[in-house]
């Protein structure tokens, strides 16, 4: 099972937003990845999202499909 949710960091130990729902004492692995308030770095990861999905969703390049192996 994956879950992903929200947490502070406070003291040394990771405050959950809300339980899981696991049993006590279950093992788990924990990722921890950083929320960024970073106005700019957003702006462009934006932008670059929506060049690549211009690239990628392109619908001349369909007629490349034809000549992958089925």
């Amino acid at each position: 099972m994956s879950t992903t949710l929200e947490a502070i960091y406070e003291d040394g130990l990771l405050r959950l937003a809300r339980p899981l729902p696991l049993p006590s004492h279950a093992r788990v692995t924990v990722t921890v990845q950083t929320i960024e308030d970073d106005e700019e770095r957003q702006h462009w990861l934006t932008a670059s999202e929506a060049a690549l999905r211009k690239t990628w969703d392109n619908p001349a390049d369909d007629v490349f499909n034809e000549l992958l192996p089925q």
